[in-house]
């Protein structure tokens, strides 16, 4: 099974010292993590995959610019956001290039309207969770984009389960509040509190 954990302090602060071996390190490391939040964000394959090797590359060039070692995960999931959301801005610019003669007779295939809509979808809730407090956003991240366990969350942010539950249920409810306050085809976040 794959390691859940973002890189520790230690190996940051080597990293933001110059240390090249830690620096490749760290970016090795986090590429699992970033590659996740990618294919959470991101509206297609190929943008995730972009949008984590150009966040990635921040990483490296611009480690320095990070504030507090811990803040890595944060720090990260607000680069691919920002990537996601520039790809998704690109497209509606470019407009349809890429739409069949004859659009729904490609198998099962989305129509290029359908595309804009989903990456419009994807930008809203990755707007909507990057305007939690980053108490909320935290637990969000932890649980439901990098899927760990609630209890796993809990422990590493020193809180209850019930507390870690509680806060959880406020970023969601904000998350669906967001997204409710604009009509819209599809939502990515709704989830029951069961799951926790």
């Amino acid at each position: 099974m794959a390691d859940r954990t973002w890189p520790g302090g230690t190996l940051v602060a080597a990293a933001q010292r110059g240390d090249v071996e830690a620096l490749s390190a760290l970016v090795y490391s986090s590429h699992p993590h970033v590659q996740r939040f990618a294919h959470s964000l991101c509206a297609t394959p190929q943008d995730a995959e972009d949008a984590a090797q150009e966040a990635l590359i921040i990483l490296y060039r611009k480690i320095g610019m990070l504030r507090a070692s811990g803040a890595l995960a944060s720090w990260m999931f607000r680069i691919v956001r920002n990537e996601c959301l520039r790809r998704t801005r690109g497209l509606l610019h470019r407009g349809p290039a890429d739409e069949p003669d004859r659009p729904g007779t490609s198998g099962g295939g989305r129509s290029a309207e359908e595309e804009v809509l989903l990456r419009l979808e994807a930008e809203r809730v990755a707007a909507a969770v990057a305007a939690l407090p980053d108490d909320q956003r935290q637990v969000l991240v932890m649980r439901d984009i990098q899927g760990l366990p609630g209890r796993t969350v809990a422990d590493r942010l020193g809180l209850s389960t019930a507390a870690m539950k509680s806060r959880l249920h406020r970023a969601r409810s904000a998350v669906r509040e967001a997204l409710h306050d604009e009509p819209a085809r599809t939502t990515g976040t709704r989830g029951t509190d069961d799951d926790i």
